[in-house]
């Protein structure tokens, strides 16, 4: 079975004092990250910035290292992707798939529920674990 070497990233912003990420709609149904294969001549981080900016219309920064890799199957092979945390800084109201994917900012609250692949929500969680601790101490309080 042929492998696929792919990076993504997950955009996070603040709002309201609270984080939120960014998810995308894939073509049959289901939410995901950015992400798509590492293209040549680009590092991981630059091919998921470009895959963040076509498929869902964010330009941000890639932190390093990255947070985590999980797998999915497509194309007849199993695509292996390398996570990376992206703040987002520009948000376009247009973008290269707009006709095709829907975008939406959830809070941390909602990953579990709104991603169908456990490992991707998994890692999601676990990259943004001291930002959870904290809200939960608020509560707390």
């Amino acid at each position: 079975m042929e492998i696929f070497e792919q990076s993504g990233v997950i955009p996070f912003r603040k709002h309201n004092g609270a984080i939120e990420v960014l998810i995308i709609s894939t073509r049959n149904g289901n939410w995901t990250v950015p992400k798509g294969i590492i293209e040549n001549n680009h590092t991981p981080q630059e091919s998921a910035l470009k895959e963040c900016v076509e498929e869902a219309g964010v330009w941000g920064i890639v932190d390093e290292p990255k947070v985590g890799t999980f797998k999915y199957k497509k194309w007849g092979g199993i695509c292996k992707v390398k996570v990376y945390k992206m703040k987002a800084t520009k948000v376009l109201s247009k973008w290269e798939e707009d006709d095709f994917r829907e975008r939406l900012w959830i809070p941390l609250s909602e990953v579990s529920k709104s991603i169908k692949n456990k490992k991707l929500s998994e890692i999601i969680l676990a990259s943004f674990e001291k930002e959870l601790k904290l809200l939960k101490r608020k509560d707390i309080d």
